[in-house]
């Protein structure tokens, strides 16, 4: 179990919301830069480090073709690098395209950190009182692209273990792509239908029905909470305050060192970090304790 896991629901919900909203909302670089790192640093503590690298086989493409796609786009910026059909490629639209890119990619590995923490169970203890059919289905919603993906490598598996469609030849891959997309089509109907059935069978949803949760909010989520609402309100008065505003047109901004910037940054650096030190110095407890054995 990951120690940043074991806070109360309410206060991983605050933190995600709180740090995907900053980094969905800025443009600032040296924010953006932060928060991947922050975000990054959070998945290799949650998942086997051969994963979380391997994930890089499809977001770095996704970054290049973002940062790429743009100035084909955008014509905007002083500075021309060439022209491209009598049209120029500045600049400015291409770093826009990669600050871009940059922001895509962090928000995408701080939802991959939320799948992995924020279980449906939490959620549904969040919202399951006050809007219990919405919760049911955003929960499912969340938990449904982890749960296809398993699914189709192991009907993928399963099938080469058959020795169906096991050929390296493109008619048979197309083939067996076409026959595991069905099999997850009715799967994930008979699924949603199941989870619906079984729901209700439980009485989900109904008026004076008690639920038992094991979740109870303790002084260390009251501290956690503390600490992350102070970080998140001295980050937006800074921001409100413009020491975190960049543009990139027409020309790029310098990133302001002012000593209110610099709290800021320091702030958010905290903020963005927190998961990562938790898990740190618990992974340091955790191999001091086994090496005392």
């Amino acid at each position: 179990m990951k120690l940043f896991a074991t806070y109360h629901p309410s206060v991983l919900l605050v933190y995600f919301i709180g740090v995907i909203g900053i980094t969905m909302f800025t443009m600032n670089p040296l924010l953006l830069l932060i928060s991947f790192l922050g975000a990054f640093g959070f998945a290799i503590q949650l998942e086997n480090k051969q994963i979380v690298f391997a994930s890089f086989a499809f977001y770095i493409p996704m970054f290049f073709l973002i940062s790429v796609t743009n100035p084909l786009f955008s014509h905007n910026g002083v500075t021309p690098l060439f022209f491209l059909n009598d049209q120029p490629v500045t600049l400015e639209a291409m770093l826009y395209g990669a600050a871009i890119g940059g922001m895509i990619v962090s928000v995408m590995y701080w939802c991959r950190c939320y799948n992995l923490i924020m279980t449906s169970d939490k959620f549904i203890y969040l919202f399951g009182k006050v809007i219990p059919k919405l919760s049911l289905v955003i929960s499912m919603a969340i938990r449904f692209v982890p749960l296809f993906i398993k699914q189709i490598k192991h009907i993928s598996t399963v099938q080469k273990t058959m020795g169906i469609y096991a050929t390296k030849s493109i008619v048979d891959r197309v083939l067996s792509g076409f026959r595991i997309f069905s099999a997850m089509i009715t799967w994930s109907l008979e699924n949603a239908v199941d989870t619906a059935a079984s729901m209700r069978a439980r009485g989900y949803g109904l008026s004076g029905r008690t639920n038992f949760s094991l979740f109870r909010f303790t002084l260390r989520d009251g501290i956690m909470l503390s600490v992350i609402l102070a970080l998140l309100i001295t980050a937006l008065i800074g921001n409100n305050m413009g020491v975190l505003d960049y543009s990139f047109y027409p020309r790029m901004s310098r990133i302001q060192i002012s000593p209110l910037a610099i709290i800021t940054y320091i702030t958010l650096l905290t903020l963005l970090f927190i998961p990562f030190v938790v898990e740190v110095e618990e992974n340091r407890k955790w191999n001091y304790y086994i090496s005392k054995i």
